[in-house]
């Protein structure tokens, strides 16, 4: 028997290193040639690594979070034959390791600055968590039962041994009153999976006394490594308000013309015609709007000090996936009717939230929309994507009684907030643009006049 040791290839575009995301192996585990080991991240995309020989592990290299450099030892192998360890461990690396396809095993993407990053939505470490609002929900659903029929021996990890899991374990545990912490898992690093549970409970383990009416004390922190996409978002976010000095605008639009053209639009719709929400109206006003404002429809670079005015207007939907917030782009908005546009929303939205969104969906934007939907509130103060100089978040329609000719009466109302860089935008220009997009929400026709 031989030592195999891979390194961590040159990913391209000469990356010095890389975060490790995720592990899929563990140590004493069999792989077999082209098995996945690792997942890593660089500053471009998420590249799935696997083995280039069949072996047994014998030590992994590096945590989730973690650098590693490249030509740095990753994973070791016990292999058949002598390996390559006795040659001065120069390991052979994949050929071609690749970036996770944008439609490959559920991954995500996230937009940053004119690259993509892709996570897959499996975790195999501390990343499972809340910091995911719909992370690993059903992650191991249905999972059959334990292979074996025998019980792993019960054991108490140490007090600073965290319990790996699933949100969706995690939660079935607590309605069970079972303590995470005196499980086995048998999953990647022991984490603990569904039939873990069920073995658990079969065995006879311990089960917390029911708690009467849910008001049981509740003791512990979990702490959780801010890595892989989180770290990306985290990251994005801070610079934007680092870089940024916002300022924002709140207006009141009254949307009842508007909302009574949806609704009509909606009911007379054709079979191959999408259902029309606020947005691609909203996108269609913005599209008229801005060659007017073109010092909104920009990208600044505040690096050589230079502004980027856009006759194209790419707008960015912010949308919420499993994984974190992501910005695909509608391309040329203001070649779109508000069908057209609809289309091209519920596209690549559900391009995005399935992972498949090309890097170029994903870039690009020259203003963004962001909205909570139906959870819009009463007004949000959004974070500029930056590099851009503006963004538009539309807060919910609420029927409120308002003034109108003399009288009081109830109308479909809804605040616009919106925040903009006082570097590049004034405020009197914000203002103004912002009461020429209420003018046309408020009166749908001239949206459709030239």
């Amino acid at each position: 028997m031989g030592r195999y040791v891979f390194k961590l290839p040159d990913v391209g575009e000469g990356t010095a290193e890389a975060e490790i995301v995720a592990w899929h192996v563990k140590i004493g585990e069999k792989i077999s040639e082209d098995q996945h080991l690792v997942d890593v991240m660089t500053d471009k995309a998420t590249v799935e690594m696997t083995s280039p020989v069949t072996g047994t592990i014998v030590s992994l290299h590096g945590t989730p979070g973690e650098m590693a450099i490249v030509g740095a030892p990753l994973v070791e192998l016990e292999v058949e034959g002598a390996g390559n360890a006795a040659a001065g461990g120069a390991a052979t690396s994949p050929p071609h390791p690749s970036p996770l396809p944008p439609g490959g095993r559920g991954s995500e993407a996230v937009k940053t600055e004119e690259k993509s990053v892709t996570l897959p939505e499996k975790p195999t470490n501390k990343q499972e968590s809340s910091l995911s609002p719909k992370g690993g929900e059903g992650w191991g659903e249905g999972a059959p039962a334990s292979k074996s029929a025998q019980a792993p021996a019960f054991t108490t990890r140490t007090p600073d041994a965290k319990p790996l899991a699933s949100p969706a374990v995690r939660r079935r545990a607590e309605e069970r009153g079972i303590q995470l912490q005196f499980v086995p898992g048998s999953g990647p690093a022991g984490r603990i999976e569904h039939g873990d549970l069920d073995n658990y409970i079969a065995s006879g383990g311990k089960i917390s006394a029911a708690r009467d009416g849910g008001y049981a004390k509740r003791e512990g922190t979990e702490e959780i490594k801010v890595i892989g996409l989180r770290r990306k978002i985290a990251e994005k976010m801070q610079e934007a308000k680092r870089r940024i000095p916002h300022f924002a605008y709140v207006e009141e639009i009254d949307m009842t013309e508007l909302e009574d053209l949806r609704a009509h639009l909606n009911a007379t719709r054709k079979p191959d015609q999408p259902k029309l929400t606020l947005l691609p109206f909203l996108m269609r006003a913005l599209a008229k709007l801005l060659p007017s404002y073109p010092q909104i429809n920009a990208r600044y670079d505040d690096d050589t000090g230079v502004v980027h005015r856009h006759a194209a207007v790419h707008i960015g939907i912010a949308t919420q996936t499993a994984n974190g917030l992501i910005v695909p782009v509608v391309r040329h908005a203001e070649a779109l009717d508000v069908w057209q546009a609809a289309a091209e929303v519920s596209r690549i939205a559900k391009l995005t939230r399935e992972g498949k969104a090309s890097r170029e969906e994903l870039s690009g934007s020259t203003i963004t929309v962001t909205s909570l939907g139906t959870l819009g509130g009463v007004v949000t103060t959004p974070v500029i994507n930056h590099p851009e100089v503006a963004i538009i978040g539309p807060n919910a329609i609420v029927q409120r009684p308002v003034v109108r000719n003399g009288q009081i009466v109830v109308r479909k109302m809804m605040n616009l907030s919106s925040s903009f860089d006082h570097r590049v935008v004034d405020g009197y220009d914000a203002a103004e643009f912002i009461q020429k997009l209420k003018a046309l929400l408020e009166h749908p026709a001239t949206l459709f006049m030239d």
